[in-house]
């Protein structure tokens, strides 16, 4: 931005978040490129004696074959960075146990989609999983019937996903002779359950038991059960474990029942006890034993004794609902803060029982995959080590065929790329996608600022210092970090705004990034354009996310950071709206940083050019404020009094919220009523692609 204004100053970039698990594999070496196979030996082919196991690394693309665990299962430890799975390894589709257990009791990785529904036998057989494995249900259609799975000692970096896993039940509801769990795992470490349909089993649904960690289990659809969800049971603190959206739904007991749990998250979950049914529930979540349980935002409905805790066990509780629960309803002691060893991001807990309803068990998304041919079309890789097809991101934007009107899915290798990257507005449809286990092991960085002179002597300028320009609409950025990296410090004569990344295209989605710079970070260009950022991060201090267009920033991070020379003061948002639009609306979003308490400002108007026929408008809504927010966290900027354009909160918390006043406009319920994400996108709903 060129309006005169007190400079931003640089410090020493700190640390946003906690270490990923960097893999060795992009997603696409899965992938025939062009009739080569990158990656891959072509040659290297399951035997042809399995004629129900189809082996598909060079016949698929699987791009849910990226995700990676959130949660504990992402937390370091034991020599495992994060949990990814069998992504390092080849992809098989089975329709037969025999394959299914062939594949999944391998030493070697693979990804193992499930493309039937396979019947177990005998009854009640768990199969034994070994590390560095995928099992995933292909969309709706895989199901394990009869049986389930073990994971034994040292077991480590398995992902189940996408399973239905039912019916073991033998006709007794308390059953302690057949021990049929749908997932056991006994000394396991960095699993993670996600997206599975399971239920009728003999014994439980889920076991977590004998000192296994780093657990995450997460969007999963667990019912009709006398036992749901056991964890512990052994006289150590070592069980980490996240549980985070599951509908825990007509089950008696252990919903979870965690013992002795060093760390145990439990957030977003929906537990469901309808009436006059033939099962009651005893009790929802417990905390026994000296578990330290933290239990936010989730939904409790007809649930009897819906928390409860063993005298010398602990339980953080807050912002759940509990909707005609009887009985126990327990908290105390102090417990622990998931904060320190991962970000992640609370809903409402009043739509976690629609969002569930929707959301939970196997999707038609995940484990499909599409031909090798169409992959060839819409697929371009990237690798500073030349094993992709393009050592640049530039290059391989350049590659995208001008005008295409299909997605062009680009997938950028894990490194720092130092270049400046632009998406033409002639190139719509374009994803820049990392492959790591992190947001921060793919990094494209570059330190121009406004002032810095560029090869033909002239400036930058603000919007041309950017590191990544994205123009072309329909846009994606996932799964990797933006940074301008400009030292302000060492350059006080040059102008220092720095821009990490501009956007001037409608419809950009940014999932799971980290944008980083400190002064005028974030771009959000273009009257009226449509922005959405979720599961982010963006850093900076003086007008870091800025701009005329239309922009949500919603359930993620934004960081406050300190000047060059350690001082703290800054504003966060600086929106240039168009009077007919709608500005930036940051949405169920944290605001912290290591700043000097009172220090920042939420925003300030930008009448760009001094256009006083502009109407900016910034809008902070259902976040969390830390300390370092102004009591008065509006201000004027250029000439023009904020005031007279649209500032705004609603239902804000932390330190630094605060009650309505001249200085503090508030939302009513009927006025935040039209100031939801849905009125800010107009009829767009982002998906990933």
């Amino acid at each position: 931005m060129n309006n005169a204004r007190s400079k931003a100053r640089h410090r020493k970039r700190s640390t946003v978040l906690g270490a990923g698990a960097p893999l060795a594999a992009v997603a696409a070496l899965a992938l025939a490129y062009g009739g080569g196979v990158l990656g891959a030996d072509g040659g290297d082919r399951a035997s042809a004696a399995t004629a129900d196991a189809t082996d598909t690394a060079t016949a698929q693309a699987t791009a849910w074959a990226a995700d990676v665990a959130d949660g504990f299962a992402s937390v370091e430890s034991q020599g495992q960075k994060g949990t990814y799975g069998g992504r390092d390894g080849r992809t098989v589709t089975v329709k037969t146990a025999a394959d299914l257990e062939k594949y999944a009791t391998a030493s070697e990785p693979y990804v193992i989609v499930v493309a039937a529904a396979i019947t177990i036998s005998p009854v009640g057989k768990e199969i034994k999983v070994a590390s560095d494995k995928t099992i995933v249900g292909s969309g709706t259609s895989g199901q394990i019937v009869g049986g389930g799975f073990f994971l034994g000692t040292g077991v480590h970096n398995v992902i189940i996903r996408n399973l239905t896993i039912r019916d073991t039940y033998q006709g007794t509801w308390n059953d302690k002779d057949h021990d049929f769990d749908a997932i056991q795992m006994d000394g396991a470490h960095h699993v993670w359950i996600d997206h599975n349909d399971l239920r009728r089993m003999a014994d439980g649904l889920i076991d977590v038991r004998k000192d296994s960690t780093n657990v995450t289990v997460s969007w999963n659809k667990l019912s009709n059960d006398n036992k749901a969800f056991g964890i512990g049971w052994t006289d150590n603190l070592v069980t980490d474990i996240t549980i985070h959206h599951n509908w825990i739904r007509e089950t008696e007991q252990r919903n979870p029942s965690t013992d002795n749990c060093a760390h145990a998250h439990l957030y977003n979950n929906y537990l469901q006890d309808d009436p006059n049914t033939a099962i009651t529930s005893s009790y929802g979540n417990y905390s026994r034993g000296r578990t330290r349980m933290v239990l936010e935002n989730s939904y409790f409905q007809g649930m009897k004794n819906p928390v409860t805790k063993d005298a010398t066990a602990t339980i953080e509780q807050r912002g759940s609902v509990f909707s005609g629960t009887s009985g126990r309803n327990e908290s105390g002691g102090s417990a622990f803060s998931p904060k320190d060893f991962y970000a992640y991001t609370l809903d409402k807990a009043a739509d976690v029982p629609a969002l569930l309803k929707s959301g939970a068990g196997p999707r038609s998304s995940i484990g499909t995959a599409v031909s090798a041919k169409a992959a060839a079309a819409t697929t371009l890789t990237v690798a500073k080590d030349g094993s992709g097809q393009y050592k640049t991101v530039q290059a391989a934007v350049d590659a995208v065929p001008t005008g295409n009107t299909a997605r062009v899915d680009i997938l950028i290798a894990p490194g720092t790329y130092r270049e400046t990257v632009t998406i033409p507005s002639n190139k719509p449809h374009v994803t820049l996608r990392g492959t790591g286990s992190s947001r921060k092991d793919t990094v494209i960085v570059e330190g121009h600022a406004a002032g810095s002179t560029k090869p033909d002597g002239s400036t930058y300028g603000t919007s041309g210092s950017a590191t990544v320009h994205v123009l072309g609409a329909d846009s994606q950025l996932r799964n990797l970090s933006v940074t301008n990296d400009f030292d302000e410090g060492a350059n006080q004569s040059i102008a220092g705004q720095a821009v990490a990344l501009r956007t001037n295209a409608d419809q950009v989605f940014l999932d799971s990034v980290i944008v980083s710079g400190d002064q005028d970070t974030l771009l959000v260009d273009g009257s009226g354009k449509r922005v959405y950022m979720t599961n982010s991060y963006v850093v900076g201090n003086v007008d870091f996310i800025f701009g005329g267009a239309t922009a949500v920033i919603d359930k993620s991070v934004i960081t406050l950071k300190k000047r060059w020379n350690g001082t703290s003061a800054g504003y966060v948002a600086a929106p240039s709206t168009a009077a007919a639009n709608k500005g930036i609306l940051i949405n169920r979003t944290t605001i912290s940083g290591d700043v000097t308490n009172g220090s920042f400002y939420l925003g300030r108007n930008w009448h760009a050019g001094g256009n006083a026929a502009l109407d900016p408008q910034a809008t902070v809504r259902n976040s969390t404020l830390s300390a370092a927010i102004k009591s008065t966290p509006w201000t004027d900027m250029g000439g023009f009094s904020w005031k007279d354009d649209r500032f705004a909160e609603y239902k804000n918390t932390g330190a630094g919220a605060g009650s309505a006043s001249a200085d503090r406009p508030q939302l009513s319920d009927a006025q935040a009523a039209g100031q939801e994400v849905a009125d800010w996108l107009g009829g767009w709903t982002p998906t990933a692609g």
